[in-house]
């Protein structure tokens, strides 16, 4: 089969496109022929491994201290059709199209991978191929910090970095929810904010949200350029600071910001499960809640794609589409 195989941490150059053997799932596995899978600008962090310190040391725990030992094959979003199971698999049969993510064991910029049950669910059948791919990361991303922030019907919410894979689901999220919603982001980014509901947009290039002088019930940082100090001022009292992409300025700041009249500042690592993919599938089907798709590139453009998202253009989500011939 195609896969783009990680050859060391580095610029786009660093991905190569290769055959590479053709997995076999295990007993409590799928095997899934991916037509869809997306690039994140987590992907782009992770191959060229810009951490901190505090995270790229345990990066390199896990994948490898001076290049990915193996054959690593990045990726994890994915949407696709099963051609196989494993005998102890009771949730799905072949044919079954689904959507995922594989998580920290990557894989998924190939044509094929196997996955455990619980990391994939029946894709919507609203959705394409492209669009389901789109949705695992962001989605959950989204549905899980704003479960932190018990958003309630009325209350006003802020997005800071509204325009990502992230923030365009906490939009409708929040609204889904019943709250007013600011985003905050660039200036080509605004229109498209708007055409998915949001009530008001800041345009970060010619305005500081924090110095306008209103107050939200919860702000969702998804940039990790936010102070706490500085972010609880822009807080109602019992307000919520949530941090989705923290910093190690954001994490030393947290435990020095007073965080009076209740106001709460919280980072909490997403632990994703199949039935956030189920109840995000739901709003889906009933219209609630959609990808936002940018543009999509072959698989055999990766670099291109990690190029694109590297500097700061994609607006939501941007695919992978995967094609398929008959050696595969």
């Amino acid at each position: 089969m195609k896969a783009i195989v990680w050859t060391k941490y580095g610029p786009p150059d660093v991905l190569e496109y290769r055959e590479v053997e053709k997995p076999s799932p295990k007993d409590n596995e799928v095997l899934i022929k991916i037509f869809a899978t997306t690039v994140t600008a987590g992907d782009t962090e992770l191959r060229s491994l810009k951490f901190p310190i505090y995270f790229s040391f345990p990066m390199r725990i896990l994948i490898g201290f001076r290049r990915p030992r193996g054959t690593k094959i990045p990726g994890t979003e994915l949407a696709g059709e099963i051609e196989s199971v494993g005998k102890n698999v009771r949730l799905f049969e072949v044919g079954d199209q689904v959507f995922g993510s594989a998580g920290l064991r990557f894989g998924a910029h190939a044509e094929y991978i196997c996955l455990p049950e619980p990391f994939v669910a029946i894709k919507p059948t609203n959705m394409t191929y492209d669009e389901a791919a789109a949705a695992p990361f962001g989605g959950r991303e989204a549905l899980h910090f704003l479960r932190l922030g018990n958003i309630q019907i009325g209350q006003k919410v802020l997005i800071n970095g509204a325009g990502g894979s992230i923030g365009t689901f906490a939009i409708q999220l929040a609204k889904h929810l019943g709250a007013e919603v600011t985003g905050v982001d660039s200036t080509e980014k605004l229109e498209m904010l708007l055409s998915i509901g949001v009530d008001q947009v800041v345009d970060y290039t010619k305005e500081d949200f924090t110095t306008s002088g209103k107050s939200y019930d919860s702000i969702l940082d998804v940039v990790g350029n936010l102070s706490p100090s500085i972010g609880e001022r822009s807080l109602n009292e019992n307000g919520s600071l949530l941090l989705a992409n923290p910093k190690l300025s954001q994490m030393v700041g947290r435990l020095t910001t007073s965080k009076k009249g209740g106001k709460k500042i919280i980072m909490q690592t997403a632990d994703p499960t199949s039935e956030d993919l189920v109840f995000l599938k739901e709003l889906i089907e009933a219209g609630k809640i959609k990808s936002v798709i940018d543009r999509g590139f072959p698989l055999d453009q990766i670099r291109e794609a990690h190029r694109y998202v590297e500097a700061g253009h994609k607006k939501g989500n941007l695919v992978i589409t995967v094609e398929h011939n008959n050696t595969t």
